[in-house]
């Protein structure tokens, strides 16, 4: 049975702490600004929090900050895993709306499908599978924090989730609390972590680095966001961006403003005036309007780091050896408080030599060779451009490029040919091979895969799109 509410003058944090303090199973989805945001709860604890954007970029992301830790979550795994697991783009946004519209109840989400695969092939074991999603709903609920106006849903859910852990609902919501309101000191030169850096000095063959910093940052200062760059270099997002603030302040580094999709998401810099408002869901009787308490973030302390429960009855996919290990929480906000602290006085900078990937781009079509081209010089990469498949292969091994971009369907020889060719070379075994095509079908990507393809990117396809490839491959 779904419920429906109307709530005005409610922040988000009392809305989630209506239902952790009356212990409800349910699965609360929240529609703002085209974004939706669905969090389970099993009893007043939090099972699992996503959002409708870009849910398997946020994945890598933090696959990637934990293959630091475990070495069978490598890149090739993580590519397996999107393939198998990622719908397309425009398909799942058309169904996030026709959700809202018809207020179905949420099918599990296909990230967390993802999540008890790795489980369950072995690849993690339920206790890092805890602390991956614990990190997941950390990112997910910072931003649903920030809303500041929308409607929502409750939902008896239909589809049995396979836990693997129960979050304490109140200790993560206090914590994410106490990161945003570290992200709202830093208002309003930084408002919101998917804002991208760029040095304003650039040459090409040197780049200065800055006093304080990770000397490989500044290669990467290239359209990527703050949030993109911390995983880059494996560094807190807060301590980083606290660490870059004073020459955002001083105008060193330029802050471009989030590409879409993530420009839908809330920002960080909320003024004071403003109060968040939740809508009623059109064409529904309201209820549960009764006046609930009203959150106040300024002056709440943040908990002491809580330890999450894994729950007995786990479906059968979900390894029965792990069910009774307890897992740490892993959020240690007073280390990174203390690091973001550490911002130098003095601005300096010195030159290092800057690494330019070199990229090859085959292709048929001059307009594609085009847009590839703009979409990367403008990011400081170096982009060779072929429209001759059959020249192809002696042109990638004159250039020994650190990615390869191809069309699947060209004149003369495809893509899979010219993919299978390539890998034939000793020389680019390990080369990031990524295909590009109109085709949406499964039997492409599967053949892609046979042929030794990395990755596949549909056209039409965004600078965003390209460089996630890249953030992927090269980063």
């Amino acid at each position: 049975m779904n419920n429906f509410g109307t709530f005005t003058k409610l922040r988000p944090s009392s809305l989630l702490r209506h239902l952790y303090s009356a212990s409800e199973s349910t699965c609360l989805q929240v529609h703002s600004n085209s974004v939706t945001w669905s969090i389970y709860l099993e009893q007043g604890r939090i099972t699992y929090a996503t959002h409708s954007v870009e849910p398997f970029d946020r994945l890598e992301r933090h696959l990637r900050r934990l293959s630091h830790q475990i070495n069978s979550i490598t890149g090739e795994v993580r590519v397996q895993l999107r393939l198998m697991f990622e719908p397309d783009a425009q398909a799942q946004s058309t169904e996030y709306s026709d959700r809202q519209e018809q207020t179905i109840t949420p099918p599990l989400p296909p990230e967390y499908q993802a999540i008890c695969w790795l489980v369950s092939e072995r690849y993690l074991h339920s206790t890092q599978a805890a602390i991956l999603i614990q990190e997941l709903v950390k990112e997910v609920l910072e931003a649903f924090l920030s809303i500041q106006q929308g409607t929502y849903q409750l939902t008896n859910s239909l589809y049995r989730v396979p836990v693997i852990c129960k979050l304490d609902a109140e200790k993560i919501v206090e914590r994410c609390q106490q990161r945003l309101q570290i992200w709202q000191s830093l208002a309003p030169h930084i408002s919101s972590p998917y804002q991208r850096p760029y040095l304003v000095i650039k040459t090409t063959e040197i780049a200065p680095t800055i006093s304080g910093l990770d000397p490989s940052l500044t290669d990467w200062m290239k359209g990527f966001s703050l949030r993109h760059l911390a995983v880059i270099v494996n560094q807190d997002e807060l301590v980083l961006t606290r660490n870059l603030y004073p020459y955002v302040a001083n105008g060193t580094v330029l802050l471009h403003e989030a590409d879409p999709p993530f420009d839908k998401l809330p920002t960080t810099y909320i003024e004071v005036s403003k109060t968040p408002i939740y809508l009623p869901e059109p064409k529904k009787k309201a209820s549960h309007t009764a006046a609930l308490p009203s959150s106040n973030i300024s002056g709440e302390k943040a908990g002491v780091p809580s330890k999450t429960e894994n729950l007995a009855n786990r479906q059968e996919r979900v390894p029965t050896s792990y069910k009774n290990q307890t897992v740490p929480e892993l959020t240690t906000l007073d280390k990174t408080d203390a690091e973001a602290e550490k911002i130098p006085s003095t601005p300096t900078t010195s030159t290092v030599t800057r690494k330019i990937y070199k990229v090859v781009s085959v292709d048929d079509s001059p307009t594609i060779l085009r847009e590839i081209s703009r979409f990367l010089e403008d990011e400081s990469f170096s982009v060779v451009t072929i429209s001759d498949p059959l020249k192809a292969v002696m042109t990638i091994i004159r250039h020994k490029p650190d990615l390869i971009l191809l069309d699947l369907n060209m004149d003369g020889m495809d893509g899979y040919e010219l993919c299978r060719l390539v890998r034939n070379n000793s020389m680019f075994k390990r080369t990031p091979i990524i295909m590009v095509t109109g085709s949406k079908g499964i039997v492409d990507k599967v053949r892609a895969r046979l042929v030794g393809a990395s990755g596949y990117l549909t056209k039409p396809f965004t600078r965003a799109d390209l460089l996630k490839m890249v953030f992927m491959h090269l980063a």
